[in-house]
C-alpha cells in the first residue's frame, strides 16, 4: 500500500484547523448564538452539541492540543496532559460564565495564541537551550487551559443568555465540549500516528513546529490589533 507522501499529513492537519476566519477562534455561529440567548430553561441535549460543535471547530484549541501531544507517544500521558487542559479549560467557563467576570476577549485570546507559540517552542527544545531549564509542562498545559476557558466564557457572556435553566445548560454545554475534544483528538492521534511512522517525521518535525509557532503568532497579532483598534 503506498504511504501517504511524509510532512504532508500535518500540513494539510494544520490548514484544516487554521483555514476558517481568524475572528470564529472562540466564537459562536450566528444561529446557535441566537438559540442560545432565546432559549428558556434547560435546553441540555441541544448545549451538549453546541458545546461539541465549539470545540471541533475550534482551532485554537486544537493548535494548542496538537502542540501538547506532539511528542506524546503513550496513551496515559496524552490522556494526563488532555485531562489537565480539559480542567483548566472547565473551571474558568464554568466560572466566568456563572460569575460574571468578565476579561477583555482580545487580550484572553492573544494569550491563547501565545499558548500555541509557548508549546511550539517547547517542542523545539528552545527554553533549555535559552535559560538551561525545562518548565513543567504539566504546569504550563493547566495554566493555559484557564486562558481557554475564559476565552471561550467572554463569548458567552456577551450572548446575555437567559438565568433560567443557565447553571444546567452551561454544564452541559462544557460537557459537549469535552465530547468534542475526545472526538478531535482521536482525528488528530490517527493523523499522527501515521506521520510518526514515516521515516521523514524527526526531519519534519522540526519545520512542523515552526508552522506551529508562526500560526500562534497570527492568532497573536490578529487579536492585538483587534484590542488597539476596538471602538
Amino acid at each position: 500500500m503506498q504511504r501517504v507522501p511524509s510532512g504532508r499529513i500535518l500540513f494539510v492537519l494544520l490548514v484544516l484547523l487554521f483555514g476558517s476566519s481568524l475572528a470564529g477562534a472562540h466564537g459562536v455561529a450566528e444561529g446557535d448564538a441566537r438559540f442560545m440567548a432565546q432559549s428558556s430553561g434547560a435546553q441540555l441535549a441541544p448545549y451538549l452539541y453546541l458545546g461539541a460543535k465549539h470545540m471541533a471547530t475550534g482551532y485554537d484549541h486544537l493548535l494548542f492540543l496538537v502542540g501538547v501531544i506532539f511528542f506524546l507517544y503513550r496513551m496515559k500521558d496524552v490522556g494526563l496532559y488532555v485531562t489537565l487542559f480539559a480542567v483548566g479549560h472547565s473551571t474558568t467557563l464554568l466560572y466566568g460564565v456563572l460569575s460574571g467576570a468578565h476579561v477583555n476577549p482580545y487580550l484572553v485570546d492573544a494569550v491563547i495564541g501565545l499558548s500555541v507559540v509557548y508549546k511550539a517552542l517547547d517542542n523545539l527544545g528552545a527554553y533549555k537551550v535559552w535559560f538551561g531549564v525545562q518548565p513543567d509542562t504539566r504546569a504550563a498545559v493547566l495554566v493555559f487551559g484557564f486562558f481557554h476557558g475564559f476565552g471561550l466564557a467572554t463569548k458567552l457572556q456577551d450572548l446575555a443568555l437567559p438565568r433560567e435553566g443557565l447553571v444546567a445548560n452551561i454544564l452541559a454545554f462544557n460537557v459537549g465540549v469535552e465530547i468534542g475534544q475526545v472526538l478531535a483528538l482521536g482525528a488528530i492521534l490517527i493523523a499522527m500516528d501515521a506521520w510518526r511512522r514515516s521515516h521523514a517525521f524527526a526531519r519534519q518535525a522540526f519545520a512542523a513546529n515552526v508552522a506551529l509557532m508562526a500560526a500562534g503568532f497570527v492568532l497573536v497579532g490578529y487579536q492585538l490589533a483587534g484590542y488597539f483598534t476596538q471602538t
